[in-house]
């Protein structure tokens, strides 16, 4: 009889031990809501797309934490420890709801997340950004592909795209410098000032925020990042007086901001696709943009007005996947989907053709063997280079249109192309991860580099030394 006791007092205590229902409720006390793993998702899926900071309804804005506390025009959102007390749950569990609009409510289990983190003291668990310190750099096994290059002005670094970072590299020896680490993932565009004083760099985290990172060339640290939008940005651009910058985003829309206070000066939102690129005319009073909608659109800055398609509205052409600005003329330069490139003047010198001319036009191009990602003009403006989706890159005359070289670029797309100031060198990346520099003379290869520096494994190494490959 005691055997058999001890046997059933042995199961019991056992199946305690292994219960699942055990293990989930620990003893009815539930793990903490976490902001970042479960918070934030919902208010990206259901609250991002009327509250961010492009277009903050009701001055509400959802995309940080800092900012989802704050609160808008209605006030404090989230009062810690206090859900009945806080607006945010007043706004998502009303009958009906306030929010969120023209979409599905949130459900009961989503609402209780919200009244748990707010009960639980409303905290931030995002893990922290990484400071921009020496040595504090992101890891790479492999390379990323290479989306953004730009020589400064003086040509003494060619700066590369990087995940969170540009790298800058001397074009003496192509030895890496120094490392630019930002909030922003993604890396679209990098430009530099017409004085080469300031670095621009911007792209952003896909369904989170834009940013532009703008840097002081000459002591490399950041001089401020300016947010916008709640997705990437494309295609930087400098007014000519470097007052205000440009740029494009996957929300269909155009902005131009001034440095100095980071307003926004200009929200065209004329575009029916993700706009790509921007430029501005060569006196800053007008930008033209670029967008997957195959339009080139300009604008007047100072009043946000549309003015004119640059190119015409009967013929599709395809998206346009980037454009370029002749470095001392206005005149655009358009490349895409279509594989020709086409130069036009950015203002009209004729009225409008009901007909199926392209008004505009100054010319159109050879057509490339595949779709155009990259373009660049040469710093005098006689030539101009393409980058194509299957690798290769073009470089052409501007005035008569004869192609001057054709080289291998990459062993996929080019996906950024950068002439050296003195026009005497090329770069090209993209797909592969890897920097081609070409002599623009004869198209051989100067250097060849992976974009990034890559960290081997231990067995990588051995393999590497026995292969005389160090």
């Amino acid at each position: 009889m005691d055997i058999l006791r001890l046997k059933y007092v042995f199961f019991l205590m056992l199946s305690i031990v292994v219960s699942p229902f055990v293990f989930a409720d620990n003893h009815g006390k539930k793990e903490p809501v976490s902001y970042h793993k479960e918070i934030v998702p919902i208010l990206k899926r259901s609250c991002q797309g009327c509250h961010h900071p492009g277009d903050p309804n009701g001055d509400f804005i959802v995309t940080s934490f800092e900012e989802l506390k704050r609160g808008g025009k209605a006030g404090e959102a989230i009062i810690a420890e206090k859900p009945d007390e806080s607006l945010l749950i007043e706004l998502i569990s009303g009958d009906p709801p306030a929010m969120p609009q023209n979409q599905d409510p949130l459900t009961a289990d989503e609402i209780d997340l919200f009244r748990r983190w707010i009960l639980e003291g409303a905290k931030d668990d995002t893990p922290d950004t990484e400071e921009m310190t020496d040595g504090n750099y992101p890891v790479y096994t492999v390379p990323p592909v290479v989306s953004a290059m730009a020589y400064s002005v003086d040509g003494s670094m060619l700066v590369v795209s990087g995940v969170s970072e540009v790298l800058l590299y001397d074009t003496q020896n192509f030895e890496l410098k120094a490392r630019l680490v930002g909030k922003a993932r993604r890396i679209t565009s990098i430009v530099y000032t017409k004085d080469g004083k300031t670095l621009g760099v911007a792209g952003g985290n896909p369904a989170q925020f834009g940013e532009v990172q703008l840097w002081d060339t000459a002591t490399n640290k950041l001089i401020k990042s300016i947010r916008s939008t709640f997705d990437t940005i494309y295609g930087l651009s400098f007014s000519p007086d470097n007052s205000r910058v440009a740029f494009g985003s996957s929300d269909k829309t155009v902005r131009v901001l001034s440095i100095s206070d980071e307003k926004e000066l200009v929200k065209f939102d004329n575009h029916g696709d993700w706009v790509f690129g921007t430029v501005f005319s060569t006196d800053g009073s007008h930008f033209v943009s670029g967008s997957r909608d195959t339009a080139l659109k300009l604008v007047e800055v100072d009043t946000g007005s549309f003015v004119d398609d640059v190119n015409s509205s009967n013929k599709n052409y395809g998206e346009i996947n980037a454009i370029a600005r002749h470095p001392n003329a206005d005149q655009v330069l358009s490349v895409g989907e279509d594989r020709i490139p086409r130069l036009y003047r950015m203002f009209r010198q004729r009225r409008r053709d009901v007909g199926n001319t392209d008004f505009n036009l100054i010319r159109a191009y050879e057509a490339q063997s595949g779709s155009i990602d990259s373009v660049a003009f040469s710093s005098d403006g006689s030539k101009f280079a393409v980058g194509s989706s299957n690798g290769e890159v073009r470089i052409y005359s501007v005035s008569d249109g004869k192609r001057l070289l054709s080289m291998q670029g990459d062993t996929e797309s080019v996906f950024a192309v950068a002439f050296h100031p003195n026009g005497k060198q090329l770069a090209a990346g993209g797909f592969d991860g890897k920097v081609r520099v070409f002599d623009t003379t004869s198209g051989e290869i100067v250097k060849v580099f992976v974009s990034v520096p890559i960290k081997t494994t231990a067995s990588e190494e051995v393999t590497l030394v026995v292969t005389g490959m160090t």
